[in-house]
């Protein structure tokens, strides 16, 4: 009786819908964080602020409570907030205040990675571009006019947040924060000032009293007051663990997926292999904190992007780039942090036993003071699935598996048996802007050598010409070409990232690196008029660097140029250059409607033309569905919609399975219901009459589970209470579970089968040797037009055993309308 009361508890606490009280210190001891006195199993996930919008971020942080986490973690984008030496943005997308309040209304913690180097595939790794003018500063080391700014910006956000009582000590919600980021990857380049910068930052958050504790992640040697912590998809396997046995074992960056760049296909990591690894780094390193990097991704709006990443962020994490509930992940992740919760007792007070069951098999079993048992039973081969004793029973793991079981006799969860829908989601194709009629275009002007104001005697470096202002800078030269031949051949080397080639004002080519190495060299034929020609070179850099030992020594930009011939070379690197940083369009901001008329527009003429500017008037879809600008016809540029730019897009190119990002998130509070001035570079020359503004859905949801699946967790204690009268334990059952998003319903059921269905929710469909006549009419029965909808594996279901010498389960595929 005692241990159902304790099951009785544990599953309201993990069910219930109730504010977590937050208040009083935050501690931690060998075993987790101690909050208000407590210890506490925290699953988190990464949501970051500037990547979104406050209008998305309760919808965002609801859908992650009701994913079963217990708090939300975000960096601090110090060049976000802190644009110009003492200029402060706080406003927008960059409230951090209001997006913790947030957090703190819906009752979750939340986790604070101030860094302020954040990487992050942000922008300069988060640091604002006018540190690398500061004299003799070298970042990230015991470099004093680094410290000096660092320290200034760190103590300015813990003051913003005690002044709002934000922190738990204080009864806020802020329960952990976080000093540098994933440092010991980079430390050994700066030895001697390297250590001591970290024992420097250590000593330095902690003089800022916040009451909570610090974490220094990647930092094996983290100072005595600072938690060391894991990032990385196999913390499980891969942590040395907390480097004092004082300190709890967090990972603060399981990677649902990995950031997709430019040119290489989207990565995708499944939700069993997610399940399998929190579960092992809880069990096998008695993990009690995970946080999901990203549990929402988001878009990287305007240039805040590093180098090559794409604009789309973490778009395969359990919410998407849009907000949408991404399936099974998000509802594999969140059974699996239930069936967890169920274990906390014996997991945080327990004594932990290895077992060996077989050559890849193993046990990790919790025995607490009070009575309470967890184990939780491990297949580590990837290929096998095998069948293992335990206390006098066995239990069936499939191929790289782990069973939980709360009271080490019934199996609660399988981290391989995914008993989620899956979902489709649907871009539906809205407005096709292709009346020639409706755009309104503007050609940049090439610049030469005489129209620039800035010049040098030798190829300067791009970063630090531009300051960050601008992605764009114009090399220009003219030189004297005797040659009686006309053609010749154009040759430069560039550090990075891309350029186009102009020779006396006629576009001659363009190139570009990639992500692995942006280093490239463009080579092409040109023509020449003997006497003085013009060389004109438009550098682009696609993002800023965000990584790396000595990022303030890192370079840009061309580095030769020269012109050959049958008989002569001109080398023109060390020739008189002229220089216009960014283009004409963007120093006049033409894409803001009060600026636009600026320069002179003129009608659509053609498609195809490069540094062509296009603008139009575009009306908002109907609806609430998340909105996103089809670019698939064009090259590479950015757009603007209503002023704010929703990022670089370069649907161009291509990765080795021919996919780009064509889709571009269009906010619903970026929108106006009619009259939105939407306002694209182009440089390649793409066609603006192809483009669309389509709303994404959740169109189709599919479940399939077997016999041997697992009911739902929330099921589970009944069962269990249940137990000593079998009769009653036939309630008990795997299920298919359908849901549609909020405001639509179940309209068409487009396939079910109970029997052996051929195929997955991922792949093609079909009838097996098994299948009941009735499978549609009982789902239908059960579904449609409903939001969601529930249908037991069960014979009596479906009328009776269609075949009784055979496993069956049961597939279905809805529509969503």
């Amino acid at each position: 009786m005692r241990r159902v009361l304790f099951l009785v508890a544990a599953v309201l606490a993990v069910l219930g819908s109730g504010s977590i009280v937050h208040g009083g210190d935050v501690t931690y001891d060998g075993r987790s964080l101690i909050i208000g006195g407590r210890r506490k199993i925290v699953f988190s996930g990464s949501i970051h602020y500037p990547r979104t919008t406050p209008e998305m971020w309760p919808s965002l942080i609801a859908k992650a409570k009701e994913g079963g986490l217990d708090a939300i973690e975000t960096y601090v984008f110090w060049n976000a907030h802190e644009p110009q030496p003492g200029h402060y943005d706080f406003s927008g997308r960059h409230d951090i205040v209001s997006f913790i309040k947030e957090v703190h209304a819906q009752g979750l913690y939340a986790c604070l990675r101030i860094g302020p180097f954040i990487q992050s595939e942000w922008s300069y790794g988060g640091l604002p571009f006018w540190l690398h003018d500061i004299p003799g500063i070298v970042f990230r080391s015991d470099n004093e006019p680094f410290k000096v700014y660092m320290q200034n910006f760190t103590a300015k956000i813990v003051s913003m947040m005690k002044s709002e009582n934000l922190y738990a000590s204080q009864g806020g919600p802020i329960i952990l924060s976080q000093i540098e980021n994933e440092y010991g990857t980079v430390q050994k380049a700066y030895g001697h000032e390297g250590l001591a910068y970290v024992q420097w930052a250590a000593h330095m958050a902690e003089g800022l009293q916040t009451g909570v504790p610090w974490v220094m992640c990647k930092q094996n040697n983290a100072p005595d007051r600072m938690i060391n912590s894991c990032n990385g998809k196999k913390c499980g396997q891969t942590f040395v663990g907390p480097n004092s046995p004082d300190k709890p074992a967090i990972w603060t960056e399981n990677w649902t997926t990995r950031y997709q760049v430019y040119g290489e296909d989207a990565p995708v990591r499944s939700a069993e292999d997610i399940a399998f690894h929190v579960t092992l780094f809880i069990a096998a390193k008695k993990g009690s904190f995970v946080n999901y990097y990203m549990y929402h991704g988001g878009t990287n709006f305007g240039r805040t992007a590093s180098a090559f990443v794409t604009t789309s962020y973490y778009d395969q994490a359990p919410l998407d780039e849009y907000g949408l509930i991404r399936q099974p992940k998000w509802g594999h992740l969140k059974e699996l942090h239930a069936a967890l919760k169920l274990c906390s007792t014996p997991l945080l007070s327990g004594v932990k036993v290895n077992l060996y069951l077989g050559p890849q098999q193993q046990a990790y079993i919790f025995n607490a003071v009070s009575g309470e048992c967890a184990a939780f039973l491990i297949n580590n081969d990837t290929i096998n699935a095998v069948s293992v004793p335990f206390r006098n029973a066995s239990y069936d793991l499939p191929p790289m598996s782990i069973s939980i079981l709360p009271d080490c006799k019934n199996v609660a969860f399988n981290t391989a048996k995914v008993s989620s829908q899956y979902t489709t989601r649907t871009m539906r194709r809205g407005e096709v802007l292709d009346a020639a009629d409706m755009w309104q275009e503007f050609t940049e002007a090439i610049p030469n050598f005489d129209s620039t104001s800035t010049k040098s005697e030798t190829l300067l470096e791009q970063m630090n010409t531009t300051k960050d202002s601008s992605d764009y800078l114009w090399y220009t030269s003219r030189f004297q070409y005797e040659s009686s031949d006309t053609q010749a051949i154009l040759e430069v080397s560039s550090l990075g990232h891309a350029l186009h080639a102009f020779v006396n004002g006629q576009a001659v080519g363009s190139a570009h690196g990639s992500h692995k190495n942006p280093r490239f060299k463009f080579e092409r034929s040109v023509s020449l008029s003997k006497g003085i020609n013009y060389v004109s070179i438009l550098s682009v850099m696609v993002g800023m660097p965000n990584s790396g030992a000595f990022l303030e020594r890192r370079a840009a930009g061309l580095r030769t140029v020269k012109i050959r011939d049958k008989l002569d070379n001109y080398d023109l690197t060390n020739y008189s250059w002229g220089y216009q940083i960014g283009l004409q369009g963007e120093t006049l901001q033409i894409y803001i409607e009060q600026r636009s008329s600026q320069v002179q527009w003129k009608k659509f003429s053609n498609a195809g033309n490069p540094l062509t500017w296009y603008k139009t008037q575009v009306d908002a879809p109907p609806g609430h569905a998340p909105v996103a600008l089809n670019l698939a016809s064009m090259g590479k540029g950015e757009a603007w919609v209503n002023g704010q730019s929703i990022g670089r897009y370069w649907p161009s190119y291509h990765s080795p399975n021919g996919s780009a990002q064509t889709w571009y998130n269009v906010p619903r509070s970026f929108l106006k219901p009619t009259g939105n001035l939407l306002v694209l570079l182009e440089e390649n020359g793409g066609n603006p009459l192809q483009i669309s503004l389509d709303a994404a859905s959740i169109s189709q949801v599919c479940g399939h589970v077997t016999a041997s699946h697992m009911a739902p967790v929330s099921s589970w204690i009944e069962h269990h209470h249940r137990a000593k009268n079998p009769a009653k334990v036939s309630g008990r059952r795997p299920k298919v579970l359908l849901a549609c998003p909020s405001k639509s319903k179940i309209s068409r059921i487009s396939f079910a089968s109970y029997g052996t269905p051929l195929g997955s929710c991922t792949s093609t469909l079909a009838l097996g040797t098994c299948h009941s006549q009735n499978s549609r009419t009982a789902v239908e029965e059960a579904c449609l037009g409903k939001m969601k909808c529930s249908i037991a594996v069960s014979d009596r279901r479906f009328g009776g055993d269609p075949c009784p010498t055979k496993p069956k389960s049961l597939m279905v595929v809805a529509e969503c309308q």
